[in-house]
């Protein structure tokens, strides 16, 4: 009997795993809106980042406010490497990022770990 529970246990701790790493989780997305020729996004960085999918429009400024939440040390940077931008983010206080929307396309951000992930669209 203890087998089969354990067997059980362990199946059931399983799927977690790969539900946890593999399954279709919803994303927060968002699409900045344009104001006085400039665009604006508020990223909340409290265990991952909301919204994780921002669409930016090309050739407008923009801006990314970032405050994280989370006193994990994970999430103290932010890195985007297509950008050349890797930025501490201070708990409890929000850190201005600017972002080049010269040039359209899909650019990947991360925390200082390369453990959450977020994208930016520019079209």
């Amino acid at each position: 009997m203890t087998r089969i529970l354990v067997l059980i246990v362990g199946l059931a701790i399983i799927g977690f795993i790969i539900w946890w790493f593999f399954g279709n989780h919803e994303v927060a997305e968002t699409t900045a809106t344009v104001s006085d020729n400039n665009q604006s996004v508020d990223v909340e960085v409290k265990g991952g980042y909301s919204p994780e999918v921002i669409t930016l429009k090309k050739g407008v400024p923009a801006v990314l406010n970032f405050t994280r939440k989370d006193a994990s040390s994970c999430l103290d940077r932010v890195v985007f490497s297509d950008f050349g931008i890797n930025e501490e983010l201070p708990q409890n206080e929000q850190e201005t990022i600017k972002i080049d929307t010269s040039k359209a396309g899909e650019f990947q951000w991360a925390c200082g770990m390369d453990m959450f992930h977020g994208k930016l669209i520019i079209k």
